[in-house]
């Protein structure tokens, strides 16, 4: 009869496999700097977000190289990889697929069969997502939330692991759709891509100007980022940080006795508990991909941003003075304690 692994042999397992991961992502910002120069923020966020099963909302403007860094992390991931450029025109059937009449020469029997749209891949980049209608955006909808689609009654299950990441046009907004509140909770987190430093442009101008594109290794795959994504919903969390989370996205809600003076004077809706799901599991995947399993308020602090820009909703006031809900939440950070009572 086999012996059940021990707990110590099942730990020391667990911290080789996270060992392991923190040499993969050293080496995929390698790898990912073959193609993309600068951007190692951004970068870092995404590894993050697809670690914890979560979505990405990548806002910037064009010229950015967000759909090559999103191409780049699937071809380094051995993932498939499909970009559905989102135009006014786009229906909900070209994203999920549709079912088509075929007829059986043999037979001469007519049947339906179901031809599988875009949004059946590892990685499903949505480019430009406001620049559809809201019944088109809606179709990633239970994409996003269930893994699947449903299509005249039957639902498909979408391969695993399956992530979207999105593009957003910051700057015209002329003719385009706004994401909707319910929608732009899907996404774990909501990431800024700057414009690169001068050294960094230089770097793009000289690298990139030649013939072709570097070649990138291939360092994991999809069973393996599977398994490094149940690695992470393995990992535990405090009390202590689970609360401070909690404390934290209920002060951006402007009707709780916890919220600050700031928050009720400039915030119309605040986060909602997905908030606090994706602070806890940000802040795990944080943790691992540094090499640690102990899960600390500081990673919650730094996931924070990138977790509750896209979910604090400011007012009218707000817009009058200047204030955006990237403002609210650094001044949260600055003042939510990290034990209930104590002063930061």
């Amino acid at each position: 009869m086999a012996e059940t692994p021990s707990f110590d042999d099942a730990a020391r397992q667990e911290l080789e496999t996270i060992q392991s991961l923190v040499k993969t992502r050293e080496r995929m910002r390698q790898e990912i700097g073959r193609r993309i120069i600068g951007q190692a923020q951004v970068i870092e966020d995404l590894l993050t977000a697809m670690f914890a099963q979560g979505h990405a909302l990548l806002i910037g403007v064009p010229g950015l190289a967000k759909t090559l860094m999103v191409s780049t992390i699937a071809d380094i991931m051995d993932l498939s990889f499909t970009r559905i450029q989102f135009t006014p025109d786009l229906m909900p059937a070209d994203i999920t697929g549709t079912e088509v009449l075929e007829e059986d020469r043999a037979t001469g029997r007519r049947a339906f069969r179901f031809v599988r749209g875009p949004v059946f891949a590892n990685i499903v980049l949505a480019d430009e997502i406001n620049r559809t209608p809201p019944k088109t955006q809606a179709a990633l909808l239970q994409a996003m939330q269930e893994r699947a689609v449903s299509v005249v009654g039957t639902t498909h299950p979408l391969p695993k692991p399956f992530f979207v990441l999105a593009t957003q046009n910051p700057i015209e907004q002329e003719g385009t759709y706004p994401l909707p509140e319910a929608q732009l909770d899907r996404f774990m987190f909501a990431l800024r891509v700057d414009y690169p430093t001068a050294q960094e442009e230089l770097a793009i101008a000289r690298t990139t100007t030649g013939q072709g594109m570097a070649s990138v290794s291939k360092l994991v795959n999809a069973e393996q980022v599977i398994k490094l994504q149940n690695l992470v919903r393995r990992v535990p969390v405090s009390d202590h940080v689970a609360s401070y989370a909690v404390r934290l996205a209920r002060a951006t809600r402007p009707g709780s006795p916890e919220a600050p003076e700031a928050v009720r004077r400039f915030v119309a809706w605040g986060a909602g508990p997905r908030a606090v799901q994706y602070l806890v599991l940000g802040a795990k995947a944080r943790a691992i991909l540094g090499g640690s399993t102990n899960v600390s308020c500081a990673h919650i602090r730094e996931v924070a941003p990138i977790v509750l820009r896209h979910r604090v909703l400011t007012n009218f006031a707000a817009e009058a003075e200047g204030i955006d809900s990237d403002q609210l939440v650094q001044r949260l950070i600055q003042t939510i304690p990290e034990s209930p009572g104590t002063k930061q």
